[in-house]
């Protein structure tokens, strides 16, 4: 009754402290490379309307996972 997306990479991760706060609006670590912080924020809303859900696993060093959660509907 659900499809599940995930996209993981192996790159830098993202600390605990920011997990906590990627889908707050305007929050970025990369204001300084032009970043607003407002695409995870905009991003999880769609996915809301939707009835889905939006989660992020991270380890610093290892690497992201993405999972995009969105009912079926018949």
């Amino acid at each position: 009754d659900r499809v599940n997306i995930t996209v993981s990479d192996s790159g830098t991760g993202i600390d605990e402290k920011n997990l906590a706060n990627v889908f707050d609006p305007f929050f970025t670590t990369k204001r300084t490379l032009g970043g607003i912080g407002l695409g995870l924020s905009i991003t999880s809303r769609i996915i809301k309307d939707h009835g889905g859900d939006l989660s992020f696993e991270s380890a610093l060093g290892k690497g992201t996972t993405a999972t995009v959660r969105l009912p079926v509907k018949g």
